[in-house]
């Protein structure tokens, strides 16, 4: 062989080698970037010193992530070769989740570009991750130069229901000239009530209700819009519709605390970059001009709006518009006593559309619609009108058995909206300021002439701007429809805070209806940042006591200084449930101070008997078939004592596990033994040396609470669930449980392997059962478990929400052991498979997007085979336990388990067989 021929030769085998190598070496990048709670490219955003996460690809190559490396950098051309942020080097490492930014202080309008890479099971690199960002808005008050602006509405003494101060909205603008092409503008803005902001007739965003509802003494929250596409160079306007919302508006059924605030006012900053390197900034100030006098005559939260199409201002939020005959602004400083932050949790938007509407009834010029769906809102209307005319709009969950509405449970809430027709012909509307809960809309005053068709009404599903999280569905057709009522009841209550019910005058942050579906919550939706956002108001609103007293709701709008055990253990619940759900130990960091003064408010409330508090106790709050009627009846009849001492041994022990994870040592053994010593005053004052309740009534929450909270000596436990068995017969397999025994009753027989019974509960069919309300035509989760039935007609208690979530709670259940998927460790890196099946369902099958990627578990019987489909997520692990299963008639994939070598055998016995899983897909089969 020539020696030119050899090294050709040499060479191409040297490049094969290569490519062979590069092949089976190469690893995909991460993906799914996402910083502190899982947001994605944000601007605006609140946290200066973020945590990152990412995804690993779902690839042959990739098990598990041995190390990490993040980079950040100032500019997008650093990256990855140069990031002057900070580089966290090559870090020995499985956690991809969560992780702390340690590079240099970030400040306000900073944006930083990231990039993350990691190394496989085997150690090899991926490659680098897509960049992506995150930008600051104002953290500071300090980075304000705009003032507060608006017109002196309260002058007018508009009084509404119950004498209420309402407020004519307002129409504010500035014209403004830019000398320059725009290279990037941001609209920094918030307000003392609502508002909608456009800029050169243009609509800057489709927020809904903005900014949000948060303790207004304390803090209101500002949002940051990336505004370069809609300025120019030369003349160009921005104008904002303001009206009263939560700030000045009425809310809750008290006068005095909201009569208080000054008219509603708007803080807005426009910063922008020109192209020849200059800035300039646009502010509200003494120069803005406003009015009242246009289309929005009235604006409330809970009684609607009033629209005049007569007064409608053409072209008024356009740059050439002439608005020497509107007033000037009064203006109002910035105070250092309430903290201006951006939001940390998204804005309320619309999210879907109901078109399908169905013609009830037509009578007298008046018709009422069906959408099918009881949900949470605006209508869109396209009406048929003559010019001068009103329509009036009214809304109702459900209709009396005469077709007319029923509106009792709505209270004093109007809930009606008006609108002024201009012309004659077809007129568009969408209130903009108020929401309404629905399902039936009533039209009257439209053209008499004209023939009603169901088009004319729509409704806008408005809510608080998250995606799915996760998904559940079975066999069963009540059961799939059981989990759309929870769904429907989810969304149609989070309008920005947690709220009880969307429909009355109420629509309030009741903690006890909050902390009882925060685990079910974060099943289906991606709420991780609702959650943690509401925890930041609960804290403000806690730091207005010196005792730790954590009020009833958040916002606290009622000041009427009472707590309540299971209500104000929000504080501690609700940052445990998010900590074992999602793996972020930042909630439990920023809460835990908080979580300790709850507890000092119980030992405050110790007075002759040790370890007792003595405090305003909800009690088990709408169990059923109570011994009290009317009001009266509404707590139920667990012992107030006996709940208030489990909530308080309860929580003591939870702070202790918080303690222990954030390495506070001193502080996990104290309150541990706190929680010894509170468990020991339980069980000798609540319960005899058989099991059996004393000082008090027997309900099923009684027992559910000491079996659950593990307040019983072992012996004495297995004896309270012989009673708790004996209560559940006496209700004939029916649940008799309010807010707090409801969502720990599943639990609490599933640990004593009584699932066949949890599913009897489950399944009836009669009152009081979940699929009660589902036989009377509900389409979301009620207040009440008998708010209305076909026989007897509606309660005749007017607190009947029949949009509420707090029954929603099995909804965790029906996730975790139906379709059998559950975090085993915080946030799913180690995720638990235990499906139990039932001979009322033949499948069932739920998805969860974890933090590391999306797992599903997917059962099956069919042909004398029970099939179980599982997909585990990259870097994590899953323990299976198959039904139904032995090692020999098992098969996975089609092998024999010991054949296959991503699983690995743990435990077998007569009823199942329980393995360990690496990633991947997996189908297991076993004959019945």
């Amino acid at each position: 062989m020539k020696a030119t021929s050899f090294v050709v030769f040499i060479t191409s085998v040297f490049i094969s080698f290569c490519s062979f190598s590069c092949k089976n070496t190469n690893v995909d990048a991460p993906d799914s970037l996402t910083v502190s709670e899982g947001f994605k490219n944000p601007i605006g955003f609140y946290d200066s010193l973020p945590s990152f996460s990412w995804k690993l690809p779902v690839t042959e190559s990739v098990k598990s992530q041995s190390a990490y490396q993040i980079i950040c950098a100032s500019s997008k051309g650093f990256l990855p070769n140069n990031p002057d942020l900070w580089d966290s080097k090559k870090q020995e490492s499985p956690q991809s989740t969560f992780v702390k930014y340690q590079g240099e202080n970030l400040k306000s309008r900073q944006k930083v570009y990231w990039q993350i890479r990691f190394w496989n099971q085997d150690e090899n690199a991926s490659d680098w991750s897509e960049i992506n960002s995150f930008e600051l808005g104002l953290l500071n008050n300090t980075d304000w130069q705009a003032k507060w602006v608006g017109l002196n509405t309260a002058k007018n003494n508009i009084r509404g229901v119950r004498k209420f101060l309402m407020h004519r909205p307002q129409y504010l603008r500035k014209g403004f000239e830019l000398s320059s092409d725009v290279v990037s503008a941001r609209l920094y803005i918030t307000a003392k009530g609502v508002f909608d902001v456009h800029l050169n007739g243009n609509d800057v965003s489709d927020d809904v209700m903005s900014p949000g509802w948060t303790p207004y003494n304390h803090r209101i929250e500002t949002l940051t819009y990336d505004a370069t596409e809609f300025v120019q160079m030369g003349k160009n306007s921005i104008a904002v519709e303001l009206a009263s919302g939560w700030h000045s508006g009425r809310v809750s059924r008290r006068t005095a605390l909201y009569d208080n605030f000054s008219s509603p006012k708007i803080l807005c900053q426009l910063e922008v970059v020109l192209k020849d390197g200059s800035k300039q900034t646009i502010i509200s100030d003494e120069s803005w001009k406003g009015t009242t006098n246009g289309p929005i005559r009235l604006a409330s939260v809970y009684d609607g709006e009033v629209y005049d199409a007569n007064l409608e201002i053409p072209n008024w939020t356009k740059n050439d518009f002439d608005d020497t005959s509107w007033v000037p602004v009064e203006t109002e400083d910035i105070t250092n006593s309430v903290t201006l932050e951006p939001k940390r949790h998204n804005t309320v938007k619309p999210k879907m559309m109901l078109e399908d509407a169905e013609i009830v009834s037509v009578n007298n010029n008046i018709a009422i619609f069906n959408l099918k769906q009881n949900m949470v809102g605006v209508p869109k209307l396209n009406v048929p009108m003559k010019k001068g005319d009103t329509l009036k709009i009214r809304f109702s969950e459900m209709l009396l058995s005469d077709g007319t509405f029923y509106t009792t449970n709505y209270r004093s809430a109007k809930s009606t909206d008006y609108y002024i027709a201009a012309k004659d012909g077809l007129i568009e509307y969408t209130p903009k300021f108020t929401f309404h809960g629905f399902q039936f809309v009533e039209l009257s005053g439209y053209d008499k002439d004209a023939q009603t068709k169901s088009t004319w009404v729509k409704g806008i599903v408005q809510h608080s701007d998250f995606e799915k999280n996760g998904t559940f569905t079975s066999s069963h057709h009540k059961l799939n429809q059981l989990q759309s009522n929870i769904t429907w009841g989810l969304r149609g209550n989070f309008f920005d805070i947690p709220t009880d019910c969307p429909q009355r005058d109420e629509r309030l942050g009741w903690t006890g209806d909050a902390q009882v579906i925060v685990p079910t919550s974060l099943f289906n939706y991606e709420t991780h940042a609702f959650w943690t956002a509401w925890l930041q108001s609960l804290r403000e609103n806690q730091s207005e006591h010196e005792n730790g007293l954590v009020p009833w709701i958040v916002p606290d709008v009622l000041q009427i200084n009472r707590a309540s055990p299971g209500w104000g253990d929000a504080v501690v619940l609700i940052p445990w449930n998010i900590y074992n759900i999602t793996g972020d130990k930042r909630v439990l960091e920023e809460n835990f101070e908080a979580a300790k003064k709850w507890i000092g408010f119980y030992k405050s409330k110790i007075e002759d008997k040790e370890f007792i508090p003595k405090m305003r106790s909800f009690g088990d709050w709408l169990q059923p078939y109570p011994t009290k009627t009317g009001k009266g009846g509404n707590s139920g009849d667990t012992s107030k004592e006996l709940i208030t001492t489990a909530y308080f041994a309860h929580s003591s022990l939870l702070v202790s596990k918080m303690a222990g994870i954030l390495g506070h040592s001193k502080d996990e053994k104290e309150y541990y033994d706190l929680h010894k010593n509170i468990s020991g005053v339980f069980r000798n004052t609540f319960f005899d040396k058989n099991g059996k309740v004393k000082n008090g009534k027997e309900t099923q929450t009684s027992y559910l609470l000491a079996i659950y909270f593990d307040l019983l000596k072992p012996e004495t436990k297995i004896k309270a669930q012989k009673h708790l068995l004996k209560e559940i017969e006496k209700a004939n397999n029916h649940l008799g449980t309010g807010f707090l025994g409801t969502p720990i009753l599943p639990k609490v027989l599933d640990e004593m392997g009584e699932i066949d019974l949890m599913y009897k509960i489950l399944f009836k069919e009669t009152y009081p059962s979940w699929f009660y309300s589902i036989n009377q035509g509900a389409t979301t989760m009620w207040e009440r478990w008998n708010s209305y039935s076909k026989a007897e007609g509606y309660n005749a208690e007017s607190m009947n929400s029949l949009n509420h979530y707090a029954y929603g709670a099995i909804g965790q259940w029906m996730y975790e052991r139906i379709a059998g998927i559950a975090p085993l460790t915080p946030g799913y890196k180690k995720i638990r498979i235990a499906p139990v099946p039932n001979d009322i369902l033949s499948s069932a099958s739920a998805s969860v997007n974890t933090p590391y990627g999306e797992a599903s578990s997917s059962w099956k019987m069919d042909n004398e085979t029970f099939t179980l489909d599982v997909v585990i997520p990259p870097n994590t692990t899953a323990e299976i336990t198959v039904p139904y299963a032995t090692p020999k008639n098992t098969l996975i994939n089609g092998s024999t388990i010991n054949k296959y070598s991503n699983i690995k055998s743990l435990s077998a016995d007569k009823e199942s067989i329980k393995i360990v899983a690496e990633p991947g897909t997996y189908k297991i089969q076993t004959k019945l």
